[in-house]
């Protein structure tokens, strides 16, 4: 009998990248999982294989979910042998088939992080090899069966990575241009601005697209996994493929939350970047949902609010690390600022920026910064309440709404 039942929960570890916690969490809840633990870059639950596959559909903000195959005491390389050729490897693996192995490893006894994966690799072929006469080809591509290995101290845990590619690579960038945000923390930026689709939202300085795509995806409660049709789960010997495609079947059906949809408007003052924003918007198949224009960010038309309505503009600036940049930009900092006061009341204005001093170029009072990471770059995201006139019993003179 088979070591591995997809329909069983086991542990499940859902990765994200640092500071995005609070927003896999939420995501993840809303799905109907408890969380039975968390770090600063992972939550953990209970799940079966098929909902490891409904989570690779529908997470916005997740990297990985790994799905545990076996956890063990491994004081020793040795120790790590004797456990991974016990496993029914067999049942997971076809023999004609690839894999690879990823592992995160913090052991005393060892120099070279590769050289468990090495041994990791040999005992899973050998096994397989052993009990089927063939074994499977190994090596880095990541498309296909990815086991990842965690070695801490004296204890290890083997997963199999049910996505294999990041769950990030949504598979509609086509165009990138220049340095575009990651799609997950584009997404976790939103919900961190509050963006629920329910309210209109202005990307200025859209680049690639990347924000207003991922605004447009939650506006039409797309999930965002349906853009990839491939995943390491599909590539092991477990009959799970008719699961998924019923489940992308489905997925395909969702509607929008909210029945009106609102503008959603991205303008840069580079046609070679809406350009690759509109080949991308139409990739992710959410083109219709997004008014593109090349211009200045200054000259972007806010739409007017209704009465008691709401909007987000968010911006993406450039950061200025490198020599001599940050002072060629203090003026779009201060332009920033200026566009919120002039066009912009009665939003939430939003900037994500790597410039803790180029952000002082901005010149209002900030609402609330929270911190993100682009790459290995901090970042903040500084929130703004944009308001029209004077604001009721605070005696103080807010900004006209000139748009």
């Amino acid at each position: 009998m088979t070591q591995i039942d997809p329909h069983k929960k086991r542990l499940t570890r859902i990765t994200c990248a640092e500071h995005v916690t609070p927003f896999l969490r939420r995501e993840v809840e809303q799905l109907g999982f408890e969380i039975q633990d968390e770090d600063h870059v992972a939550v953990h639950i209970g799940a079966t294989l098929e909902d490891c596959m409904r989570l690779n559909l529908h997470l916005r903000t997740a990297h990985h979910t790994f799905w545990l195959l076996s956890r063990f005491r491994c004081p020793t390389l040795n120790a790590l042998i004797t456990q991974a050729s016990a496993f029914a490897w067999e049942d997971l693996i076809e023999n004609d088939s690839y894999f690879t192995i990823t592992s995160n490893i913090d052991h005393h006894s060892i120099d070279n992080s590769m050289y468990p994966n090495l041994v990791l690799k040999d005992a899973i072929v050998d096994r397989i090899k052993k009990h089927t006469g063939a074994r499977p080809d190994t090596g880095p591509d990541r498309s296909c069966v990815v086991i990842h290995l965690v070695w801490k101290g004296d204890r290890a845990w083997i997963y199999l990575n049910t996505n294999g590619i990041r769950l990030s690579d949504r598979g509609y960038r086509k165009m990138p241009h220049l340095a575009p945000m990651r799609e997950t923390l584009a997404a976790a930026v939103l919900m961190a601005c509050g963006y629920d689709g329910s309210t209109p939202m202005v990307n200025p300085m859209c680049g690639s697209g990347t924000l207003a795509i991922e605004a447009a995806l939650i506006a039409s409660g797309r999930a965002p996994g349906l853009l990839r049709s491939d995943a390491s789960f599909l590539h092991t010997a477990l009959d799970i493929d008719d699961s998924y495609i019923e489940m992308r079947k489905q997925a395909r059906k969702s509607k929008p939350v909210f029945e009106d949809p609102m503008p959603i408007i991205a303008t840069d003052n580079d046609p070679r970047a809406i350009q690759a924003a509109k080949k991308n918007a139409l990739t992710a198949g959410v083109e219709h949902l997004i008014d593109f224009e090349v211009c200045d960010f200054a000259q972007t038309e806010v739409p007017q609010l209704d009465e008691g309505q709401h909007g987000h503009v968010i911006l993406n600036p450039e950061y200025g690390l490198r020599l001599g940049e940050a002072d060629a930009l203090r003026p779009v900092y201060k332009g920033i600022g200026d566009f919120f006061k002039s066009k912009c009341g009665g939003y939430r204005g939003h900037v994500f920026t790597g410039s803790r001093e180029l952000s002082h170029e901005i010149g209002l009072k900030t609402a609330s910064r929270q911190i993100f990471f682009n790459a290995q770059i901090e970042c903040r995201l500084l929130s703004y309440e944009l308001y029209q006139g004077t604001r009721k019993g605070t005696g103080r003179q807010e900004m006209p709404n000139n748009s």
